[in-house]
Formats: structure tokens, sequence, C-alpha cells
């Protein structure tokens, strides 16, 4: 089956021959608790991630470099997914969040189907917003937080860093897709975010100027999103093409976005502390153990 379900239109077969994602069927390649999303993700429960191996953008300064662009893992079937969903909640996790699922979209959404009714906990859609349109369009009614990334503005910024020029375009596309969705922020009793969007941004190193940008495109789309304005930048791999990504973020530069943040008006959302900036929340992705994991899951459902 020829593929063209991302903005990359590689119109290939990825049975034989890989594109962009470097993928076809589903890799997971980490599922567990994850306590180092935002609050209103993890809290104190944290949240049940699912992990998925390759990506169809490629982030030059990606921080999940070991997974996403030399994708490694388990594959498994969309029936093993829908297992891994109910397998987590009954780990007591805030919420089932689904990372990185853009290049598998159309199948994630097939196990979703199949035991949405059986979750009594939100499903968190986290991606980079690099999707198109009808991608998003399958997981109405089946996504109650969409955790989108809004990571370049600048045309020549995502050319450089993802080769995406028309990254803005699409991301900002897919957001609205979202919202269309889940018009409204929703939070239970104990601070849990059950239905809605949150934006995501990674402030860069040099790129501080097109951070204020995105926040313009927030205030002017819709002041009352949350927007989590991040500083946990750390150089993944040396970059000789990209020698500003070889630095970490300086604290002036983060706090420039951050009181940009306030200024432009927005005041729903979460900043981090500056020392953010480390390995330490990175998630071990160990494949050993995931096989393991995957292997002493049961067939839970129907």
């Amino acid at each position: 089956m020829i593929c063209n379900l991302c903005p990359r239109n590689c119109n290939v077969d990825r049975s034989v021959s890989l594109g962009v994602c470097k993928t076809d069927n589903i890799i997971v390649s980490r599922v567990g608790r994850h306590n180092w999303e935002e609050p209103c993700i993890s809290g104190d429960k944290g949240s049940g991630t699912i992990f998925f191996a390759g990506c169809n953008l490629h982030c030059r300064f990606c921080q999940n470099y070991d997974i996403s662009v030399a994708p490694h893992g388990i594959e498994i079937s969309t029936d093993k997914l829908a297992d891994i969903m109910l397998y987590l909640q009954d780990t007591g996790v805030a919420n089932i969040n689904l990372v990185t699922p853009a290049h598998f979209a159309d199948k994630v959404a097939c196990a979703l189907a199949k035991v949405k009714h059986k979750l009594c906990i939100p499903v968190v859609y986290n991606t980079s917003s690099y999707e198109k349109v009808e991608a998003i369009k399958l997981f109405d009614g089946l996504v109650d937080v969409y955790l989108p990334d809004l990571k370049f503005c600048d045309k020549s910024v995502s050319k450089r860093y993802a080769g995406a020029e028309d990254y803005f375009d699409v991301a900002t596309q897919a957001i609205a897709e979202m919202r269309l969705q889940q018009p409204r922020d929703v939070f239970d009793d104990d601070g849990y975010i059950t239905h809605g969007v949150i934006i995501r941004h990674l402030v860069l190193p040099a790129n501080v100027e097109d951070s204020k940008r995105i926040l313009d495109w927030v205030v002017n789309f819709d002041k009352t999103l949350f927007v989590s304005v991040m500083s946990q930048y750390f150089v993944a791999r040396t970059d000789k093409e990209c020698p500003e990504l070889n630095r970490r973020l300086f604290k002036h530069e983060y706090e420039s976005v951050v009181q940009y943040f306030y200024n432009v008006g927005l005041t729903n959302g979460y900043c981090q502390d500056y020392e953010s900036a480390t390995r330490d929340y990175l998630p071990d992705f160990d494949d050993d153990e995931t096989e393991r994991l995957l292997n002493a899951i049961p067939h839970l459902y129907p």
C-alpha cells in the first residue's frame, strides 16, 4: 500500500521501501509510567507513555535521537497496541500518552477504536504536529488531549533544522483541527487535564526571535490556549552543519522568551525551570526490557 500519510508524501510502499520515517509496522521503544510531563499530564500518578520508534520530521537536535532517527524497538500489531493501553490503565496512571505516533496514525487510530469504550482515563496525543489534517481527523472522538509541539515559525529555520520548509503552515493547520475537536480545556478536581490542547515549544539556542513569533501566532489564534515553554534543550549530538546548536540555551535567551509570553498576554501554561536542561529526564529505551514487558501483557480485550 502506497503511503502518503504525512506531509512528506513519500509515495512508497513501506513494506518494500521505507520512507522518511524509516518504519513500516508499529514499533514500540518503551512502555511505562513517565513522571516528567507537564504537571497536569504526569502529576503524582505519572503518565502512561507509549514511545513509538521512528519519526517523520527528524529534527537535527532531537533529544530522543536514539529511537527517532535510528528507530529500534519491538514490532507489534494493532491488537497488541490495544492491549498495551488497557494494561497501562490498570497500572493506575493518569492517562494514556501516545508519543510521536504520526507515522503510524492510521494504525494507532485503529487500535484506539478497539478499546476506547474500555478506557476510563484520557488519551493524550503527543506529536511534533507535522501532520496532515486528514490524519488528525482520524482521532476525532478517540483522543481527549492533544499535546502538539509548535517547533518553528520561520521557513528558513524549519528547513535548516528539519528539512521541512512547510512546517509552520502544516503544524498550525493541524493544531487548528485539534482545537476544533477539543475546544475547551477541562481539568478534574486533582488538576489533571481531561480534555483540551496544550501547545509545547522548546526554546532553541540562537532562535529567540523565532520563539517569539510562535507566541504571537498563539495569541492571534486562541489566547486561552495553554502553552508549555520549555528550557530543556541539551546537545544530543554534535552537529557540524548547525554549530549554533552545539551549546546549551543561555539563561538570558530563555528568560527573554518567558517574559515575552507574559508581555503578549498569555496567561495559561507552564514555564520550565532553566535548570531543566539535563539528560536525566530522558527515559531509558532498553529493547530487552521493553520486549519482556510486552510479552508479559495478556490479551485483555474485548
